[in-house]
């Protein structure tokens, strides 16, 4: 299966921050491309599945930290401290989904010192509304902002990725503070425009819920 991307990246590798680590939550060409395996550094900590982490270590990255499905992992730097988990995760139906990657979501919890964790960050992954997603709220009450992967995807003509309409029921599922959709216009198998999006959020009375950023915009989050 092969896909056309559309838009370029908001910033080269280069003109990144210094990484800390990385999140993927799983091995496809639209989160991990072949430029990534060639120019980022090979011993930076990735955070992914199981699956993931086997393929990326044969190609050559050497600190890989695989993740199951509310599996944790902590990490410290200075008085900083941060608890990832991952969260379930399913990229398409049951009837295609043996032909995709295995994929997981990441619950980012920050904290510093002894002190509790001061924010919830919630990213789906490439996802699609499943009932495992309920136990998300249950574990993790207060998320103070959710990216969701949106753009309604499709292979074979099924929907792979969140379209508008599961975009807002996983909204009311896990109720963030804030929303920001994210990953929904870079290729060429979305068939599910923002627009679309903003209007399922209006129509639900959820606006105020949801920040729309543009390439290149920055998004703060206050502790």
């Amino acid at each position: 299966m092969t896909a056309t991307r559309l838009t370029d990246p908001a910033m080269d590798i280069g003109d990144l921050p210094p990484i800390d680590l990385i999140i993927l939550s799983h091995l496809h060409g639209d989160h991990f491309d072949q430029v990534a395996e060639r120019e980022l550094d090979k011993s930076l900590p990735i955070v992914t599945t199981g699956e993931a982490a086997k393929a990326l270590t044969e190609r050559g990255f050497t600190n890989v930290h695989p993740l199951e499905r509310w599996d944790e992992l902590s990490v410290e730097k200075g008085d900083a401290r941060l608890r990832i988990t991952a969260t379930p995760g399913r990229h398409g139906p049951p009837v295609v989904s043996v032909a995709l990657p295995d994929v997981i979501g990441t619950i980012l919890e920050f904290g510093t010192g002894t002190a509790d964790s001061g924010k919830r960050l919630y990213i789906t992954g490439d996802t699609l509304v499943i009932d495992d997603l309920k136990e998300i709220p249950r574990r993790f009450p207060g998320i103070d902002l959710a990216m969701l992967h949106l753009g309604g995807g499709r292979v074979l003509g099924m929907l792979v990725t969140m379209d508008d309409k599961q975009g807002v029921e996983l909204l009311r599922t896990v109720e963030p503070r804030v929303a920001m959709p994210i990953h929904y216009d870079d290729y060429d198998v979305f068939k599910s425009p923002l627009s679309d999006f903003q209007a399922a959020v209006e129509a639900a009375g959820l606006t105020d819920r949801v920040r729309y950023l543009r390439r290149g915009e920055s998004y703060r989050l206050d502790a």
